[in-house]
Order: C-alpha cells, then sequence, then structure tokens
C-alpha cells in the first residue's frame, strides 16, 4: 500500500468516540486520513515514529472569541503568540461567534469576506463561525434599550437565514451583555426557529449564571422547546457566591431534559475563574444607545452614583457580577494605556488611589475607550467538575485573546483537561476527555468528518504523550505553551511539531 504523504507509526488511537484506546497507524492522504494495521506493509513519504503516544482527532475547541485574532496577529495589534495559543495544544478547529458576538454582520459582510481576510494572511488551523444574535442586533436595531419592531425582527431573521445557509454552525446568544440584553424571549424564539429550520442549534450565553441561573436556564429551555431548536449551554457554570453548589440542581434539570428526549447540550472550560469586558460589571440601561453613550455616562458624576446604587440594591433581571462577589475578586487583564493595573483587582487598585472602586472603574474605562478586559474569580471547584464530569458537556476554552495578562484559558484548557483533571484528579478516562474535545464537540455543530479518526475522515490529528501533557499557562504567564504536545496535522499538513509552530499555514474558515 502506497500513496500516502504521512504515517503515524506505532501509537495508540483515541478516535473520539469514547471506544477504549486501540493500537493503530494512522496514515494521511491528501487532506484524508486512513487507519492501517499496526502489521501492514505501507510506506509514505514521511514515516514518525509515535510508540507511547496517543494519536487523537485534533482538538475542536467548542467556544471561542477568536474571530479575527489571526487578522489581529498578522496586523501587529496582538503577540503572534495569541494567534497559536490554540494549535499549540493540539486544537484543529475553533468555534467563534460565541455569546451573541460574531463577527458578521459588522465587520465583514458575512462567513465568505471573513474567510477571504483569513485566507489572505493564513492560518494554521480552521476556524468556524455561529451568527451572533447581538451582532443582528446591533445592525438592525442599534444598540438601544428597546423592543425590535416587526419589521426589524424580520429583517434579523433574514440576516440570520442568508448566514446560516452560507455555513454559519449555529445562533448564539449572549444575554447578559447588550444589545442582546434588551431583546425579549419572544425575540430570541423566533430567531431560534431560524437556526431550527437549518437543523442548527441554539447557542446561549444564559441571561444569569449567577443567583438567577436557574430561570435562566429554564427561559433556555422554553426558547428551544418553542423553536424546536437543539439547545447548547455555553460555559455552563454557577457563579458567584449566591450561586456555588447550584450545579447540583441545574446538572439534574439537565439529566432529565435529556432523560424526556430534548437535544441540550453545553460546554466548560476547567478554570474557576471566568473572563470578560469590564463594562459588562455595569448594568444594562448605562449601555443604551452604545458604547460612546456609556462613556458619556461614566463622565458624569450623577450618572457614577446611580451606576453604584444598581450595584449596590441589583437591578431586576440582570446578573449583577459585582453584586454577586465584589470588586476584590475582580482583576484587569487587560488595559493597553495602563500596563501598571494589569494583573490587580479592581479593589487593589482603587484602595491605592485612595478612591471608590466604581470611580476608579469609570475613570479607567473612559481613558481606554471602554476596552478594558477582567478576569473574575467566582467559582467553585466542585462546581466545575460537576459540569466536567457530565456525559453532555464538552470542553471549550471561551478564550478571549487580548493584549496584557488574558485568561490563561485560551492557551491552557485542552492541555489542563488532559493533564490535571483526566491523568492526575481521575475525573474520567483519556478516551472519554478526547471524546469531549473531538466527537461530541463536531456532532453537537454539524461538523461531519471531523473529531473522530477513521477511514476518510479529515486529517486533522494530535498526538501527545499522555504521561507528560500539562498546561504551563498560568495567570501570571498566561500565554506559556503546554507540554507534551508532539505533533498537531491541519488538513494533511504538520503545523506542529514537538511544542514549536511550523510556518504550514494549511487552516481555512469552514463552512458548514
Amino acid at each position: 500500500m502506497t500513496g500516502f504523504s504521512l504515517l503515524l507509526r506505532g501509537g495508540l488511537v483515541a478516535d473520539g468516540t469514547g471506544a477504549p484506546l486501540a493500537a493503530r497507524d494512522v496514515a494521511v492522504v491528501g487532506r484524508r486520513i486512513a487507519l492501517v494495521d499496526r502489521d501492514a506493509a505501507v510506506t509514505a513519504d514521511e514515516v514518525v515514529d509515535v510508540s507511547g503516544l496517543v494519536v487523537a482527532p485534533g482538538f475542536i475547541d467548542a467556544h471561542t472569541h477568536s474571530d479575527t485574532t489571526a487578522l489581529a496577529a498578522a496586523a501587529g495589534e496582538l503577540e503572534a503568540e495569541q494567534a497559536f495559543a490554540a494549535v499549540r495544544q493540539g486544537v484543529t478547529v475553533e468555534i467563534a461567534g460565541n455569546c451573541g458576538s460574531s463577527a458578521f454582520p459588522g465587520d465583514f459582510s458575512g462567513l465568505a469576506a471573513l474567510g477571504r481576510a483569513h485566507a489572505a494572511v493564513g492560518r494554521a488551523n480552521h476556524l468556524v463561525s455561529l451568527v451572533g444574535h447581538g451582532s443582528l442586533r446591533a445592525a438592525v436595531v442599534g444598540h438601544y434599550a428597546r423592543a425590535a419592531t416587526e419589521v426589524e425582527l424580520a429583517q434579523m431573521a433574514a440576516a440570520l437565514d442568508e448566514a446560516l445557509a452560507a455555513g454559519a454552525v449555529g445562533l448564539s446568544t449572549g444575554l447578559i451583555y447588550t444589545p442582546g440584553a434588551y431583546a425579549s424571549t419572544a425575540e430570541v424564539t423566533a430567531l431560534a426557529r431560524v437556526a431550527a429550520q437549518h437543523g442548527k442549534p441554539y447557542v446561549t450565553h444564559l441571561r444569569d449564571e449567577m443567583s438567577g441561573v436557574e430561570g435562566a436556564l429554564t427561559e433556555a429551555v422554553a426558547i428551544a422547546r418553542d423553536s424546536g431548536a437543539a439547545l447548547h449551554v455555553s460555559h455552563h457554570k454557577t457563579a458567584g457566591k449566591y450561586a456555588w453548589g447550584r450545579t447540583e440542581t441545574t446538572l439534574v434539570t439537565f439529566e432529565e431534559l435529556r432523560a424526556s428526549g430534548m437535544d441540550i447540550t453545553c460546554d466548560v472550560y476547567p478554570y474557576t475563574a471566568g473572563s470578560t469586558g469590564l463594562a459588562a460589571m455595569l448594568p444594562p440601561w448605562a449601555h443604551d444607545g452604545g458604547p460612546a453613550r456609556l462613556l458619556e455616562r461614566l463622565r458624569d458624576p450623577a450618572q457614577r452614583e446611580l451606576m453604584r446604587t444598581a450595584i449596590l440594591d441589583g437591578v431586576p433581571g440582570w446578573e449583577n457580577t459585582v453584586g454577586n462577589g465584589g470588586w476584590d475578586r475582580i482583576s484587569v487583564a487587560s488595559a493597553r494605556r495602563h500596563p501598571q493595573h494589569q494583573g490587580r483587582t479592581v479593589a487593589e487598585i482603587a484602595a491605592g488611589f485612595g478612591t471608590d472602586p466604581l470611580d476608579l472603574v469609570a475613570e479607567l474605562l473612559v481613558a481606554e475607550d471602554g476596552d478594558v478586559s477582567i478576569i473574575s474569580h467566582s467559582m467553585r471547584e466542585d462546581d466545575v467538575r460537576r459540569v466536567l464530569s457530565a456525559p453532555y458537556s464538552m470542553i471549550g476554552s471561551d478564550g478571549v485573546p487580548k493584549p496584557g495578562l488574558p485568561h490563561p484559558r485560551w492557551a491552557g484548557t485542552f492541555s489542563r483537561v488532559l493533564g490535571h483533571y483526566a491523568r492526575e484528579a481521575g475525573l474520567f478516562g483519556l478516551p472519554e476527555a478526547v471524546r469531549k474535545m473531538t466527537g461530541a464537540t463536531a456532532a453537537r455543530f454539524g461538523l461531519t468528518g471531523r473529531g473522530v479518526l477513521r477511514d476518510g475522515a479529515y486529517a486533522d490529528v494530535v498526538v501527545f504523550d499522555p504521561e507528560r501533557v500539562a498546561d504551563r499557562a498560568t495567570f501570571a504567564d498566561p500565554l506559556a505553551g503546554p507540554e507534551g504536545v508532539r505533533l498537531v496535522v491541519v488538513g494533511g499538513t504538520v503545523v506542529v511539531r514537538d511544542e514549536e509552530v511550523l510556518a504550514a499555514r494549511p487552516g481555512r474558515v469552514l463552512s458548514q
């Protein structure tokens, strides 16, 4: 048997289905693979001895915010390490457009335009995208705290229909973020019906992941039932001191719904800290009219006082991260003009200036034109482990590639699951860990021919040392690459060898 460009010989195959490891060789021909019996007479242009290593499908990151990361890195706006943080771990497909925010409509006219932009600069791995409800709403309604008219809703539905037909993999919402937060359940349901017509999922960052998490999950379930769309809950968590331990309740809900026949899944990242924009710590009404109006309000002492009161007393329907935790649990991750603040909590910085945290936040956002990201230490380890262990959960980094000291999950999620949670903690076996990163995710998002190692599957492959694989990214050094990832193949081409990113750029923006 000849004609193979690459032969991975002597390894153990984790095929992405959760099946036990099997002694098979994996061969690459063009952009596809073939499984080869160990004693078969096979030749190839390159033969790599992977004895003692595991050969798996390339990992699929179920949840990223990396829509334009490669473009920003090519333009010198981000470190090159940001563009390669995922592929260095073995991620061969990134699923972007999450939390209601996608690159189209908005920065790009559609998926094809986004694909052309990425093709022009080159990608090491593949990208697929959801359609963000917030992006649709911003393009049609604007950043206003009002209901969409019937005409506007029809325009959003038409734009969504076109994007899904062009290959976007589902509809996403981020119902704590404006302008998506201004939408009613009925508006989201109408759009989810469009996703259902295409056989694609409704993917949601719940309206509340803290003290109101059960009610927010109930809303998401109602949207799925009334629309007919499959439901996928993004980065499921129960965050903030008033919600700790509530995964014991939410996961029972998942299980009961699945037992009744509902198609519901979730993704999760393996950390007790989250990350988002600092502006999201402010009440939704403060964002009415868009980013420029927010900055105007932040300059107004009277408006600041109203925001301070809203955080203290709460606002009906608002998650209120600070009210559920405190400024001492929120640290600055990225502030281009104030690097001295990065890695320090808002409470610590404010105390150093002798000012109130809300005033410090207002002044920082104004000085940075609203572009400040934060890390929120808001979860508990037992909750994270419960969600990781759920058979219907899959792995998503929720990576937010930004300069400064971003969350280490962008560079560490997949190696952390394999090393810490599978090997060291024994939360699940290695075949199940791989399934959560590959086959389960491919099935959820309709990525045919990916996420599995079988004859004819796409040649997206990762080879790692099961005894050494580990994350090295930390909050102090968030882009440190993983240990133990030996080889990454994308589209039949080797892009990472012995932890080094090579020059090849075979990645594409995919349509489904």
